[in-house]
């Protein structure tokens, strides 16, 4: 990615600060009675696709869960493609999910696709 892009959190909301016009946002909720930090959408307008700012949102995501001792649910698809991707990571993630293969998480990823296509 080029450049140095700020992030700005907000309450559920964490936005990449990228000049004018539509910015990346990747939305979340947190369910401190599960201990969880559910990761609900992440977005990148298209004209800015293709420079890691979805990865760098969910990078962020992944801060905020380990400074308040949570685990992360990734219920979006690209949230969950980040944790297939990047298996150094999921320790972060929900017991329930640390727990699948690689063949579950995938599967799991097709399906949260075929979803999110209705």
């Amino acid at each position: 990615m080029s450049g140095e892009v700020k992030l700005k959190r907000l309450d559920g909301l964490i936005v990449a600060l990228t000049g004018p016009g539509e910015k990346p946002f990747l939305r979340y909720e947190i369910v401190r009675p599960l201990g969880i930090l559910r990761i609900l959408s992440t977005y990148v307008p298209p004209e800015q696709r293709g420079r890691g700012l979805a990865e760098l949102l969910v990078r962020e995501a992944i801060k905020i869960a380990r400074e308040e001792n949570l685990k992360i649910e990734p219920v979006c698809s690209y949230a969950l493609y980040y944790f297939i991707k990047y298996k150094q990571e999921r320790d972060i993630l929900a017991d329930w999910l640390q727990e699948k293969t690689e063949d579950e998480l995938n599967a799991l990823y097709r399906y949260v696709i075929s979803l999110e296509k209705k």
